[in-house]
């Protein structure tokens, strides 16, 4: 199990929520107010420095106005064969 903050896939499912409060025309102070947060734990979690919980990142998304599950589709489709077997049950190519 990987637990650093700093995982290719990890930091690509902070990608697209940055983009998506990117796309929603949303800066990180307004998705902080959005959040009830001060605007550094909306940039903390964009620059990698601090890691959302499951809880904490379905808020983020309901705050985005994204469905949390895309995230987690982009991610488990980000993750290596071996692995996406177990999550979706969908064998390794």
């Amino acid at each position: 199990m990987i637990k650093t903050i700093h995982n290719t896939r990890y930091e690509d499912l902070i990608r697209w929520l940055r983009d998506a409060r990117e796309g929603a025309g949303l800066t990180t102070r307004e998705l902080a107010a959005r959040l009830d947060e001060p605007f550094q734990f909306v940039s903390k979690v964009e620059l990698g420095q601090r890691k959302l919980n499951v809880y904490e990142y379905v808020q983020y998304c309901e705050a985005l106005g994204v469905d949390p599950g895309v995230g987690l589709t982009h991610l488990a489709k980000k993750s290596p064969p071996w692995h996406r077997q177990t999550i979706t049950g969908t064998p390794p190519n």
